[in-house]
């Protein structure tokens, strides 16, 4: 009656040390604005991802199967808003001088990325159904998903908004900065269609 602690550690820090939507907004948002600034965006961002552990160790997913079209339906409306964020990240420029009225996004801005991440909820998900015995207390599921999550977020997300900081230093306003905006806007979108379909 527990959780496999350390396989779902090891799995927690594949799933969120890896590209996908959220990482990528890390690293446009680090890109675009510096690392210092998008802190507040970065922790609310990690914070944000307990929005979904919670409700979800606490019955959300009986919910989803009596109503699976609703959940088929947020699924994809999700996959729209991050295939957004990633129309918007292609035609980023990275260049920190480019406008004063531009202010990276904060804390709240950072909260609403995983709870409209389909690899998120996938994350979650799979660590509740593959890593947690069936008579484990809810509380106690719950809780060590989501120190876990948060322990590996609170090692990567910086990391990832920092390379994004570096990469932007390197490549601001030269040829290549177009390319690589492009090429993470399509690592985005496929780690969000890999999950979805």
């Amino acid at each position: 009656m527990s959780v496999a602690v350390i396989s779902f550690s090891v799995f927690a820090a594949s799933q969120v040390g890896t590209p996908g939507p959220a990482n990528m907004a890390l690293l446009a948002t680090g890109a675009r604005f510096g690392f210092k600034a998008a802190l507040p965006f970065v922790v609310g961002v990690a914070l944000g991802k307990q929005l979904i552990i919670w409700p979800i160790g606490f019955g959300l997913m009986e919910l989803a199967e009596a109503v699976p079209e609703v959940f088929a339906a947020l699924k994809w409306i999700s996959a729209a808003y991050i295939c957004w964020l990633a129309w918007k990240v292609a035609n980023l420029r990275l260049s920190p001088d480019s406008g004063e009225s531009e202010q990276p996004p904060g804390f709240a801005a950072g909260l609403l990325v995983h709870p409209l991440n389909p690899k998120a909820w996938a994350m979650i998900v799979a660590g509740f159904t593959n890593f947690v015995t069936p008579a484990t207390p809810a509380l106690q599921a719950t809780a060590t998903i989501a120190i876990c999550l948060l322990a590996a977020q609170v090692v990567f997300h910086p990391i990832w908004t920092y390379a994004g900081d570096r990469i932007a230093r390197t490549v601001a306003g030269k040829p290549a900065e177009k390319y690589l905006m492009r090429t993470l806007a399509a690592l985005t979108v496929a780690s969000v269609l890999y999950v979805v379909l």
